[in-house]
């Protein structure tokens, strides 16, 4: 493994998305606090992407302006679909954190590998063998970790840490079965979405490859998109009223964090190490969401948690073992090429 992360070049996409998944799982509590002081969900997507969009304008603008592709038209809807793929998905989560809860919705995220996995046999990005153990420990490792997700949500068990602080309105307030069910859809719903935005991602970072001009038109678009149907879904003007409470910082950590710094680098990621191996790093957001939300939440870490945390750590080794296997072939065959390029006479002696 230290020689497929070291070797190809895939240690700084491999740092790169463990920052992601940090902001991704702060993402999910901050999300929490923030609708449980008051704020309403799609305006703070709103004012948290139009934020991002703002800040991220001067780099789009300046940065490597001799080395960007022209923008075209063909671009600019390429840009707007991905940008439907980011918004839609945001949506869905936000409202599957509010009907259920932060570590709820990470561990959902654990089935975009299954998901990226099979769109990306469809549109022949990958390749199984069954008979190769790289292809198994791959298709094993994204059902471990799809499985400790679920054992998370399934089994709580009895604490083994209890936060001292935690009262009852930390606790879980959608203990209706109808809001959990509901919440666990949404939440799928924005995996679903997330793995078409890998996948999507992949091909147009490949046709225009200057991420910080791709990142901000999805941002931009997004804003648009989720702007019109915030003011349909929220008429109260009320809502739209910011104060200095939570509500402003969970927009502004949105809006740098998890949504500015995390767009950058996951699509600088896709664009370095393809969607699939992206996409593989899901199962450790849950790892952080568990102990950020004991923390900050006050929830208990349960035994179910930890045991659902250990078994993701291991199906997603197994994917990147499986992984690590598939490249060292690939070195393996190009430098065997290479040595019998080589070897081969420029005049060979025909009798």
């Amino acid at each position: 493994m230290a020689r497929w992360v070291n070797g190809r070049g895939n240690l700084l996409p491999f740092l790169g998305m463990v920052l992601v998944m940090l902001a991704q799982s702060g993402s999910m509590v901050v999300i929490k606090v923030a609708m449980s002081d008051g704020i309403n969900k799609y305006v703070m997507v709103v004012y948290s992407l139009a934020l991002s969009t703002i800040l991220l304008l001067p780099f789009a603008l300046f940065l490597h302006r001799s080395e960007r592709p022209p923008l075209t038209f063909s671009a600019l809807c390429c840009f707007f679909l991905l940008a439907i793929f980011g918004s839609s998905g945001q949506i869905m989560a936000y409202v599957g954190i509010d009907l259920s809860s932060a570590t709820l919705a990470s561990a959902m995220l654990n089935l975009i590998p299954a998901f990226t996995f099979i769109l990306a046999l469809i549109f022949r990005m990958e390749e199984v063998h069954w008979r190769h153990s790289s292809s198994q420990a791959k298709v094993l490792g994204t059902l471990i970790s799809i499985g400790g997700a679920f054992v998370v949500i399934l089994y709580k068990g009895p604490p083994i840490f209890k936060t001292h602080w935690s009262n009852s309105s930390n606790k879980l307030q959608f203990s209706q079965q109808i809001n959990w069910i509901l919440g666990g859809i949404f939440c799928v719903g924005d995996s679903i979405v997330c793995s078409l935005w890998y996948i999507y991602q992949a091909s147009v970072a490949h046709k225009f490859p200057a991420v910080t001009v791709i990142v901000f038109f999805q941002l931009l678009f997004s804003t648009i998109q989720c702007a019109v149907f915030a003011l349909i879904a929220v008429p109260d003007p009320t809502e739209w009223e910011l104060k200095f409470d939570i509500g402003l910082i969970g927009i502004l950590y949105q809006a740098i964090a998890a949504t500015l710094i995390r767009y950058i680098l996951c699509t600088w990621c896709v664009l370095k190490a393809g969607p699939l191996f992206c996409s593989m790093f899901k199962p450790v957001s849950i790892i952080f969401t568990v102990f950020m939300a004991a923390i900050f939440l006050g929830d208990d870490l349960s035994l179910g948690s930890l045991i659902g945390a250990v078994i993701i750590v291991i199906g997603f080794y197994a994917v990147l073992w499986g992984k690590s296997i598939e490249e060292n072939k690939i070195v393996k065959g190009v430098e065997n090429l290479e040595s019998s390029c080589h070897n081969v006479p420029l005049l060979q002696n025909r009798t």
